[in-house]
């Protein structure tokens, strides 16, 4: 037993048939891997052709999406312009009409005095007291 090529040739043996089970046992494992790999070799090439056209999309999308929001911004603030310009036309109006309720007022105040002193009878003369009146032609003084 203390023949040192028969341990040498029994752990060869073990080692080999160690070898020969590890083998059989990863046989599926490398079929399965093997399968994954065709596999993921497809998705890549599938990639490798949709991934570009796919990106362009998006990058379209992107520029597109960008333009409407500039256009929306501009249609915002043409509309807030217009809406300060009606605000502006609404205040004058009413600026306009506050003068023209004043004039009206102040034109219609005069046609009521107009009238009042159009249809006034003039006041009767007031009697001078004899004392003050002054010599006529016909009285002689003495």
């Amino acid at each position: 037993m203390a023949d040192p090529l028969f341990w040498l040739g029994f752990s060869l043996l073990l080692v080999a048939m160690s070898l020969t089970a590890v083998l059989m046992a990863a046989l599926p494992a490398f079929r399965d891997l093997a399968r994954a790999a065709r596999s993921a070799e497809k998705l890549f090439d599938t990639l490798r052709r949709e991934f570009p056209p796919t990106l362009e999309a998006i990058r379209l999308t992107g520029l597109e999406i960008t333009e409407l929001t500039d256009e929306l911004n501009e249609g915002v603030a043409k509309a807030s312009q217009a809406v300060q310009q009606v605000d502006s036309s609404l205040t004058t109006v009413r600026h306009q009409a506050h003068r023209i309720n004043i004039s009206t007022r102040s034109v219609i105040a005069g046609v009521q005095a107009a009238w009042r002193s159009f249809n006034r009878r003039p006041p009767a003369p007031k009697p001078v007291p004899r004392d003050r009146q002054l010599p006529t032609g016909r009285e002689r003084s003495p």
